[in-house]
């Protein structure tokens, strides 16, 4: 085998890896393939030289760090965003299919909301500790930083997101139900029983990029969204279709108009009783793509 097909074997060998870890810190599907690009031609650069020991951690801190140098223009670029910027939905494989390291490093849409507030290097530290179960020595070599540095790091990431979301990963036959039961209610007209599924504290976020009709800024309460959501749904075209996919680890409802992809609505649940506390609603048809 050339040196040319090893180093193109061992890239594509840990793809799959590199593109969870920076999707997880970036939450856009066409950055992360463009960091991915950076990452295999500086590979491809080193992999003619010396051997390396430990291709995996070399990827991995390539990979990283060429996400964290966008960060300031990815940032940029996110302040002329018209109205609230999610993370581009991602199709991932059902709890019945797929396996618990698949399902550990499947960050939900809303944790994703979460990680946007925190610093890339804190985000960087809690998604290489939390999702994918570095230990902070490691993580310090990647960032070239102390590990104190990066304990610190991941204690002030950790308190943040955990004051705005705690641990909670809702049944996935619970959280289907639910989404039809939202939809069903949506598509029906139904105000009463949103306002029986919705928790008094939800939040509804709409991302249609300037493109699709959307809120400007979050909305908040259960009767103010009820009644938007009856509204909105009343105009839309009569021959939308709703299918139901995993998305983020989630199962959400994907909702087609003709053969394309129109929304994605992911919900996030309250523990105590399972009503919805989040509703993420991704009309902008350029994160829609994926969907197809």
């Amino acid at each position: 085998m050339s040196e040319v097909d090893e180093a193109t074997s061992v890239f594509v060998g840990y793809r799959e890896l590199l593109f969870s870890v920076v999707y997880n810190l970036l939450g856009s599907v066409a950055d992360t393939e463009d960091v991915l690009q950076d990452t295999w031609l500086s590979w491809s650069r080193r992999s003619a030289g010396p051997s390396i020991e430990n291709p995996r951690a070399y990827l991995v801190r390539i990979a990283v760090n060429e996400a964290l140098a966008r960060q300031a223009s990815i940032t940029r670029r996110r302040e002329s965003y018209v109205g609230p910027w999610l993370p581009e939905p991602l199709l991932t494989p059902s709890s019945s299919e797929e396996d618990p390291a698949v399902r550990s490093e499947s960050v939900s849409i809303a944790l994703l909301v979460v990680l946007e507030t925190l610093t890339p290097l804190e985000r960087a530290v809690f998604v290489l500790h939390e999702v994918f179960g570095y230990a902070h020595p490691e993580i310090a070599e990647i960032l070239d930083r102390s590990p104190s540095a990066v304990r610190q790091l991941a204690h002030r990431a950790r308190k943040h997101v955990h004051a705005r979301r705690p641990r909670y990963q809702a049944d996935p036959r619970v959280q289907r139900q639910v989404t039809e039961r939202f939809v069903a209610a949506a598509f029906g007209g139904d105000i009463g029983e949103l306002i029986e599924i919705l928790a008094s504290d939800v939040t509804l976020w709409t991302d249609g990029g300037g493109v699709r009709s959307a809120g400007l800024r979050p909305i908040q309460g259960r009767e103010k969204i009820a009644r938007l959501i009856s509204s909105v749904a009343s105009r839309l075209p009569e021959d939308l279709a709703v299918t139901y996919r995993t998305v983020n680890g989630d199962p959400s409802a994907v909702i087609f108009n003709a053969d394309s992809p129109f929304a994605v609505m992911v919900l996030d649940l309250d523990p105590e009783d399972d009503r919805i506390r989040g509703i993420y609603g991704v009309t902008n048809p350029d994160k829609l793509t994926g969907m197809e």
